[in-house]
């Protein structure tokens, strides 16, 4: 998986790429994990992330629970139709903040 990071002044964008299962979980995990201690948002680009497993969204809770104890948000962006409904099936999607697109995201912060 490839990640790239940008820092702007009310939050961090960090773009994955390639499937978000178990071999990889552990990896954006501690990418975004490294990123709390900045006491910004993170947006996280999903454009190019076409799986998402169930080791994948558990990383993510777990990063977002971190978030909120700083007062802090972990916000979705781009998120393919089947990424979308596997949120939604595990019941997930209403506890994250979603964007359709980057430029409403970093609008919206």
């Amino acid at each position: 998986m490839e990640f790239t990071k940008t820092d702007y002044k009310r939050c961090v964008v960090v773009k994955a790429v390639g499937r978000y299962d178990s071999a990889t979980a552990g990896e954006l995990e501690k990418v975004l994990t490294n990123l709390i201690p900045a006491d910004k948002d993170i947006v996280l680009d999903m454009s190019e992330i076409n799986f998402v497993s169930s080791a994948g969204w558990w990383s993510i809770i777990r990063v977002q629970k971190e978030l909120k104890k700083k007062r802090a948000d972990l916000v979705l962006v781009s998120l393919n139709e089947n990424v979308r409904d596997s949120m939604d099936l595990i019941g997930i999607l209403q506890y994250f903040t979603v964007y359709p697109n980057m430029v409403e995201a970093l609008g919206n912060l």
